[in-house]
């Protein structure tokens, strides 16, 4: 295992070096939340495509072919069509927006109102995104140096909060592009067709395995549907998703650059799926689905590419954690602890508090360094303190699927409706946003209560009583007001004047 361990302490150094090189770019706010706004198509598609496909769509996706075939693509594939759909019908529009939370994008719609609930929201839901990647480095770490969960989960997650804190958005951005790189090569050039020859082909691993493994729906069609509404639409809403978006240098960007990333999910999706039946083929018996992915390649991977596997296991997992822990914490600083304080002053959701505009490099002209170097302090201590929180909440935590399904629940049941309504729906209003997110909140926790938290009833009933309650309390309320509906298209349209201009930089490829 030694070239093994070589390959993985090479990765995890080369992950601190870059977290060191992102902090010298991070001069400002921008810089350090959205990567200043200015990524390019080849940049912004790996990294989108990197945050997206995290140890869930990896271990996981591999888990659920094992149990069900072919058909355990079906999970990673819905959070492909949550990614397509956003990148199409949704991104442009966003990145126009030239916000950096979900939060602020409600508070624009709704004239300041909705925003401090949804925050709340969001940051549970971002928070414990963050916690179940980070119990992920638990069973990597497990297969690679057999250390114990406790420190398992200590030296993942210091890694990550590491390099998150110091370079914010730009260490993630460039950590994720070779993660995305490592995960490609790991994953889908070697595991892929090595798995495959090992069960003996597909003729082999069909003579071997029931008709059921191979038939597209044998997952069945309730697990289909329930996929599609808490990844599909937890794709469309979640500020881990949308903060990349913000990073976006064009619409154009936004758009094809995810849609690029989105077509790369549902590869990835069939791939883990392939994977997970070939294991089945080998180990007809393991004791859990989700050991399939690191039996497999511990026990029939050559040394070195073993361990640039369980590199790539380790990029799913620390792109995932990374992109979380950012976007909880930009949330708790911008849309709480700012609120709690009475920081926002005036309208929110633009880019002016940043001071100054930039030169090419990326620092501040105008004598406004100072304050731009203070928020980027702010920020990143925040980084820090809900990196150590998350680390913390992990080691106390076990149940990873339990976890995660309440994150998205809550996300789904809650903000759903108020964020799509906003978007699509001119006579939707402040009140009836309020009382989504309120009902479809307190609907999905009481629901999963009484039914158990991993029934699919409280995403349900949850969705439908929030969307009852949008339409029918906004139609009861006086529409929102014209000059904060014509403010909102102008934002939208991209043609609102921002207080201070974005960098004039080359775009990064």
């Amino acid at each position: 295992m030694a070239v093994d361990y070589i390959v993985i302490v090479v990765y995890l150094a080369g992950m601190l070096a870059m977290g060191w090189w992102g902090m010298r770019r991070a001069k400002s706010k921008s810089d350090f939340l959205v990567a200043g706004r200015r990524l390019g198509p080849g940049m912004y598609s790996g990294t989108m495509a990197a945050i997206v496909l995290g140890g869930a769509s990896t271990i996981g996706g591999v888990g659920l072919g094992y149990q069900y075939g072919l058909s355990g693509a079906w999970m990673v594939v819905t959070i492909g069509l949550g990614l397509l759909a956003l990148s199409v019908f949704f991104s442009a529009r966003i990145a126009r927006l030239k916000v950096y939370t979900v939060s602020e994008m409600l508070d624009l719609r709704y004239g300041g109102r909705a925003g401090v609930i949804s925050g709340v929201v969001m940051w549970a839901y971002t928070l414990m995104l963050a916690v179940t990647s980070t119990i992920a480095y638990a069973t990597i770490f497990d297969v690679l140096f057999d250390v114990n969960r406790t420190l398992a989960i200590i030296l993942g997650g210091s890694i990550v909060v590491a390099y998150s804190t110091l370079g914010g958005m730009w260490s993630i951005t460039l950590t994720d592009m070779v993660q995305f790189v490592v995960k490609t090569i790991g994953v889908l050039l070697l595991l892929l067709p090595i798995a495959v020859v090992k069960a003996g082909g597909f003729g082999e691993m069909k003579a071997q395995l029931p008709t059921e493994y191979f038939d597209p729906l044998g997952i069945g069609g309730e697990t289909i549907f329930t996929y599609v509404l808490i990844y599909t639409f937890g794709m469309l809403i979640g500020q881990d998703i949308w903060q990349r978006v913000f990073t976006a240098g064009s619409d154009r960007t936004a758009k094809w650059g995810g849609t690029v990333a989105g077509t790369y999910c549902l590869v990835y999706a069939v791939a883990g799926a392939v994977i997970g039946t070939a294991a089945k083929v080998l180990y007809p018996k393991l004791a859990s689905p989700d050991d399939a992915f690191a039996t497999i390649v511990k026990d029939e991977l050559p040394v070195g590419v073993r361990g640039l596997v369980l590199a790539a296991a380790l990029a799913a997992v620390m792109s995932t954690s990374s992109g979380a822990l950012i976007a909880c914490a930009t949330v708790a600083n911008n849309d709480i602890w700012s609120r709690l304080r009475g920081a926002v002053r005036g309208p929110r959701g633009g880019d002016g508090d940043e001071g100054g505009g930039h030169d090419g490099d990326g620092h501040d002209e105008g004598g406004h360094d100072e304050g731009g170097h203070d928020e980027v302090k702010g920020n990143r201590a925040f980084i820090l303190a809900m990196g150590v929180a998350v680390i913390l909440i992990a080691i106390a935590l076990n149940d990873v699927v339990e976890a995660l399904t309440v994150a998205y629940n809550l996300l789904v049941g809650g903000l759903l409706v108020p964020i799509l309504g906003g978007l699509l729906w001119k006579r939707g209003t402040a009140q009836g946003a309020l009382a989504a997110v309120a009902v479809g909140g307190l609907a999905v926790v009481g629901l999963m209560a009484a039914y158990g938290i991993l029934a699919n009833e409280p995403v349900y009933y949850g969705l439908l009583a929030s969307l009852a309650v949008y339409v029918a309390v906004s139609l009861a309320t006086r529409p929102t007001d014209e000059a904060t509906l014509a403010a909102w298209r102008e934002r939208l349209a991209g043609r609102a004047p921002e207080p201070q201009s974005e960098p004039a930089v080359p775009t990064p490829q």
